[in-house]
């Protein structure tokens, strides 16, 4: 249990790294590359904004088995922890960059004006307004990608992928053994309560600050 625990963890935490690094970007470029944002984009938006939608869309077990012949380019297998970090990733990064998106869609438009007025650029815009005031939003949004991401690992287990779900489905549903089963829903109950504790009293703590 505690092996399959670490490599749950491992997933999480190297999809995550991915998600964030490649969906916040993606997020902001949502934003601002709307016909009326500040760096006005329109076909580029609307390839995104589509691109965006398919994979949201798309169910995640199902994009586990499409994504296998990419897996195994990019890793060299489709078993194991590693290769499933490539379908999660790919999975989580839609829906993060729609999160971005909406945090930063709640920012008062009147600071933006003021730095577009003062001869600000589009990436002063960004660092100065956008992603200081929609700070709170964001981390809750990686909160709530994180709780995701420990889904998406747990069925990656339908294709081999390691942690908690392979776990699960060998060794607890595939041989009837019941204690097996409880304990890897009690250990990723567990896992889905702190990682939201944890991101909760950071936006608190956060929100209180400012």
């Amino acid at each position: 249990m505690s092996a399959a625990t670490l490599e749950t963890l491992y997933m999480v935490a190297l999809a995550g790294l991915f998600t964030f690094l490649i969906g916040l970007p993606l997020g902001v470029l949502l934003k601002i590359g709307r016909h009326d944002g500040i760096l006005p984009l329109p076909r580029l938006n609307a390839l995104l904004g589509a691109v965006v939608n398919v994979g949201r869309s798309l169910p995640f077990v199902v994009l586990l088995i499409a994504l296998i012949p990419l897996t195994r380019i990019i890793v060299g297998t489709t078993l194991g922890s590693s290769a499933a970090v490539v379908p999660i990733t790919i999975g989580a990064i839609p829906f993060f960059a729609r999160i971005v998106e909406n945090a930063l869609d709640e920012v008062n438009k009147g600071r933006i004006e003021a730095i577009v007025s003062m001869g600000g650029s589009g990436w002063h815009v960004v660092s100065k307004v956008l992603l200081p005031e929609a700070l709170p939003a964001l981390l809750a949004g990686m909160t709530l990608t994180l709780v995701m991401l420990i889904g998406f690992s747990s069925m990656a287990g339908v294709i081999g992928g390691g942690g908690l779900g392979d776990l699960a489905i060998r060794y607890g549903y595939q041989r009837f053994n019941q204690p097996v089963m409880i304990g890897t829903v009690v250990v990723l109950i567990l896992l889905v309560q702190a990682v939201q504790m944890v991101g909760d009293r950071l936006v608190r703590r956060l929100a209180y600050r400012r």
